[in-house]
């Protein structure tokens, strides 16, 4: 995600806070990357009460890693959800600088594997 305590990131944060035993039952955990200090992190899931992991990516080494583009004229840094499977592999890619349907689309998609299985 882009950045700590911004609007839509704080949107999406929440949503993910609120529907993070959804995703636990699921057998997912859900981790949030920013470029923001550990330091920031900390005190943006404090604020929010947030109940997953925050990684602070400061030299943009792990962007760069999974390719994570730039929006709005390469402004801001992209908003990607990214699955990846117990082995590490990544089986799904959203891309989308609306917060609020990463949840909806990761939800999805982690329901429709369980099926699979």
């Amino acid at each position: 995600y882009p950045k700590d305590n911004t609007r839509v990131c704080t949107e999406q944060a929440c949503s993910f806070r609120d529907q993070y035993e959804e995703f636990k039952e699921l057998g997912a955990e859900v981790i949030g990357i920013s470029s923001d200090s550990t330091q920031s992190h900390k005190k943006f899931a404090a604020r929010y009460r947030l109940p997953f992991i925050l990684l602070s990516d400061s030299d943009k080494k792990l962007r760069r890693v999974f390719g994570v583009p730039n929006d709005l004229l390469g402004l801001i840094p992209g908003r990607v959800t990214y699955i990846a499977d117990s082995e590490g592999i990544v089986q799904f890619v959203f891309n989308s600088m609306s917060g609020k349907i990463h949840i909806e689309k990761a939800l999805y998609f982690l329901k429709n594997a369980q099926k699979k299985i």
